[in-house]
């Protein structure tokens, strides 16, 4: 009985430094997440209202001269996987992946993995990796969304694929991540499958739609890359906080379940050594 209670004691300090551990995970997680989620909403109508226009130029335009705008021909497709840089965040990054994975299928595809986990999960699989410089989310900078950006059209003007895509998790609220993935490339897949049926004006592009086209492609581009870092880093933390919470409250659960059979053995092992001591009383007094 001693040694079972020792053992009960021994346990319930373990889980006790584990609960101090998950603790300060969750509030250092709190306080990064104030900053991201502002960083989020802030450059959230921007990245929007971007991919909105582009929408709406594609749907309207008649000028197919630049390949950025012509129609999808088949190819590989090209993925920026945006996840994170570590883990204990629940199924944040295992529900990005599946997503990556439902929406690839069986096809021919290359990945720009952004964040530690993502370049992880291509070495894993043995994927197509266009580059793993980008490797770290927390250092991810605009520049960088810009070289990433341009990098991307390099190899799309050149013909290596044929479609540019991006996956992410888009920030809902502090209990809520949702994993998707939109098309970004070529402009001609971003056009609404119900064009609107209003007279529009023609769109005249000055000095022409071709110039026009590669000018705004790229700078496009890195507002989607950099739109969809901020959205993936504050889903990160929201996700992380979210699962040390759990994890505090299980850890609390357990240790008084522990303390509750301990006290109970505590109590059995006084009783039996009263009992004892009356039953040896009785045979002696006899």
């Amino acid at each position: 009985m001693a040694a079972n209670m020792k053992e009960v004691k021994l346990r319930i300090k373990s889980v006790e430094n584990t609960m101090q551990i998950t603790r300060a995970m969750e509030l250092v997680a709190s306080s990064k997440l104030r900053g991201a989620k502002e960083r989020a909403e802030t450059c959230r109508p921007y990245f929007q209202e971007l991919y909105e226009t582009l929408r709406e130029i594609a749907a309207g335009n008649t000028d197919f001269s630049s390949v950025y705008a012509a129609p999808s021909g088949g190819g590989r497709c090209c993925y920026v996987l945006i996840g994170g840089d570590r883990g204990l965040a629940g199924g944040y990054n295992a529900n990005l992946f599946r997503c990556l994975e439902e929406a690839a299928g069986d096809g021919d595809y290359s990945v720009l993995p952004i964040g530690k986990k993502a370049v992880e999960y291509v070495r894993r699989r043995k994927l197509d990796c266009v580059t793993e410089q980008f490797g770290q989310i927390a250092d991810i900078s605009v520049s960088d969304c810009f070289e990433i950006a341009s990098l991307l059209c390099r190899e799309f003007a050149s013909g290596r694929f044929g479609h540019v895509a991006l996956c992410y998790t888009s920030f809902v609220s502090m209990l809520s991540q949702t994993p998707g993935v939109i098309s970004a490339l070529p402009l001609a897949d971003l056009a609404p499958a119900e064009k609107k049926e209003q007279a529009r004006n023609l769109i005249l592009y000055e000095p022409n739609a071709q110039e026009v086209f590669d000018a705004i492609v790229p700078e496009y581009l890195a507002g989607l890359v950099y739109g969809g870092v901020c959205e993936s880093a504050a889903s990160e933390l929201a996700a992380r906080r979210t699962a040390m919470s759990a994890a505090t409250s299980n850890a609390q659960d357990m240790i008084d379940k522990l303390n509750l059979y301990y006290n109970r053995a505590r109590q059995a092992g006084i009783t039996q050594e009263l009992t004892e001591i009356v039953a040896g009383a009785e045979s002696g007094g006899d």
